[in-house]
């Protein structure tokens, strides 16, 4: 009967390790993103995202129509990349992360910095795939408000 219960819990201890240590290489790989951005460093910032990556925002006009706007991440990583180090500071935090074998969802609610002054808050929505080389980003989508970020 010992011999069952240590095998049990050595088992139950080896999934809940492995849980944890799959769910930060998740964080890890969205916390690299911003890493990038911070350090202004373009070519970081496309080593985050998967071939094919999709960099989405929701956006609301002052008519309060909603639409969503593309932006290529090379475009992206290009703007990033020509800022002073330490010009974004896009601050998340990690509300929800899951995962299903290769294919990993994280929800980050953010407030962005830039040159230490408030832009904006909101959350990013991110869908991550476990490639050969680790987690990559598929697809980022966000919102963006100047209200509400308490």
């Amino acid at each position: 009967m010992r011999r069952l219960t240590c095998l049990l819990l050595l088992t139950f201890f080896t999934f809940a390790v492995h849980a944890q240590t799959t769910t930060d290489s998740v964080k890890t790989a969205v916390s690299n993103l911003f890493s990038a951005m911070l350090g202004s460093d373009s070519a970081a910032l496309v080593s985050c995202f998967a071939p094919g990556g999709v960099l989405q925002t929701i956006i609301k006009d002052k008519q309060g129509v909603v639409s969503v706007k593309s932006e290529a991440i090379s475009e992206f990583a290009s703007h990033i990349g020509k800022l002073p180090k330490q010009a974004v500071d896009e601050r998340i935090t990690f509300d929800v992360v899951k995962i299903d074998g290769d294919l990993a969802i994280a929800w980050t609610p953010y407030k962005l910095y830039f040159k230490e002054q408030f832009m904006h808050c909101g959350v990013n929505s991110f869908q991550l795939v476990r490639m050969a080389e680790g987690w990559k980003i598929q697809y980022i989508i966000d919102t963006r408000r100047k209200t509400g970020c308490e």
